[in-house]
């Protein structure tokens, strides 16, 4: 490696955003746990309530190559509070912390990587950027997609889209997306963020 490479990113902490409890399991808002159940579930971890953070903690690996995953129990406008006060126990800075978050504006089957940025109508992120005093903390935007292209339509049907659950016939390309999500997340530790980015942001699922 030369010496103008840019260093790896010290990622040490894994957000998924959605809302908790089993009415909310499997909808569209929640795809940010269901990244993290599935890459716990690879990786034999699992998630145990904490209530100092307010919300469920796992933990992969040990040491210096640890990496926690966090699913808030504040539900989604109040994301930042949990995620607030998991960096402050763990002593973590908001540039070691990845969020996984759901885009409408993205249809399903794309991603967006990005180390900083607005919060783009997302009440999660605003929360987090709120209770964080910033935006510049690297989120994974995963496409839900749009209830309608009309934008009055497209808000009379906002909650009822976010809060719904994938089609079933949406399943499998949901999954290829999921997989694509916990390869990006190790992709990141492996390459850092500017490559990774290369490769999610163009990601293409194959036809299902």
């Amino acid at each position: 490696m030369s010496s103008s490479a840019a260093p790896l990113p010290d990622l040490q902490l894994l957000v998924g955003l959605g809302n908790p409890g089993e009415k909310y399991a499997q909808t569209r808002h929640n795809v940010g746990f269901m990244a993290l159940d599935q890459l716990a579930r690879r990786e034999g971890a699992s998630f145990r309530a904490n209530g100092k953070l307010q919300g469920s903690l796992a933990d992969l690996g040990q040491g210096s190559t640890r990496l926690r995953l966090l699913k808030p129990s504040t539900f989604m406008n109040d994301s930042g509070r949990s995620i607030r006060a998991t960096l402050d126990w763990f002593g973590l800075r908001p540039d070691q912390m990845l969020v996984l978050v759901d885009d409408m504006d993205l249809p399903l089957g794309r991603l967006r990587l990005r180390r900083s940025g607005s919060a783009g109508g997302h009440n999660g992120l605003r929360s987090a950027i709120s209770h964080l005093g910033s935006q510049d903390f690297a989120r994974l935007r995963i496409g839900i997609g749009a209830p309608a292209l009309d934008p009055a339509l497209r808000k009379a049907r906002t909650i009822s889209h976010v809060l719904g659950r994938f089609e079933v016939d949406e399943l499998p390309l949901l999954q290829q997306v999921l997989i694509e999500v916990l390869d990006g997340v190790s992709f990141i530790g492996r390459w850092g963020y500017e490559r990774a980015g290369t490769r999610l942001n163009s990601f293409q699922p194959t036809s299902v």
